[in-house]
């Protein structure tokens, strides 16, 4: 949901699009990658400028429950006030996708690389801060030729879940080519964190979510769906 809608961002600042995909052993990988086809397809972006990586590094170094199966991937907790690390955390993940994003993009000659983190992510993922994005630009502009200049962008950074969904109503993001299940490939689980985010946004908004859930709790806690927030 918040690589579409990033993607459909860029695409409104006059960008070319080019995709990158990983499969890096998480659960729904199949469904993520056909979900990424979809987009490819919809946004007309051309097969010579996708890149799909599958590298099973992040899998086998294990310790999250997005790879690792011996890990029982969390319900959520939306109200929990707390920093703590979820279980769902791949290890530097971040730095591992852009860093190979980065080198398609020097490869060829892209001025940016764009990436769907937002605010409700960065309290418990480190690799998700606007501190960390800032960071990996400056290693970029010294890590790369003289003559490249590649921008990392975090459109949506001190934004929320509901703020990204409600832009992406705006721009025509196609939601129903998107997952964001951190368990099952289909039907969604409707209790995981992935999966309470992005349902209270389309609550709060009083748009129904057009994919398929086991569940749909209501994650609003009495907001006036009306309301945005």
């Amino acid at each position: 949901m918040d690589s579409a809608t990033t993607a459909y961002e860029a695409r409104e600042r006059g960008y070319d699009l080019h995709f990158l995909h990983t499969s890096y052993g998480q659960n729904t990988e199949s469904k993520e990658r056909a979900c990424a086809e979809a987009l490819r397809e919809e946004l007309h972006v051309p097969t010579d400028r996708v890149l799909h990586i599958e590298t099973d590094h992040l899998a086998r170094i294990g310790v999250s429950s997005l790879t690792d199966a011996s890990i029982e991937v969390e319900d959520a907790d939306i109200d929990a006030e707390d920093d703590d690390v979820p279980s769902s955390y791949v290890p530097f993940r971040n730095a591992n996708l852009l860093s190979m994003a980065v080198s398609y993009a020097e490869a060829n000659d892209c001025q940016a690389v764009f990436v769907g983190a937002h605010s409700e992510d960065y309290s418990g993922y480190p690799d998700c801060r606007p501190e960390f994005f800032e960071a990996f630009e400056r290693m970029v502009a010294v890590g790369t030729k003289p003559e490249t200049d590649i921008e990392i962008v975090a459109p949506f950074v001190e934004d929320s879940k509901t703020d990204i969904a409600e832009r992406g109503v705006e721009l025509g993001v196609p939601y129903e080519l998107t997952w964001s299940c951190y368990r099952e490939e289909a039907p969604a689980c409707g209790t995981c964190d992935a999966c309470a985010f992005r349902l209270q946004a389309f609550q709060r908004l009083g748009i129904d979510d057009p994919i398929e859930y086991e569940e749909r709790p209501d994650y609003t806690g009495g907001d006036d769906p009306a309301s945005g927030r």
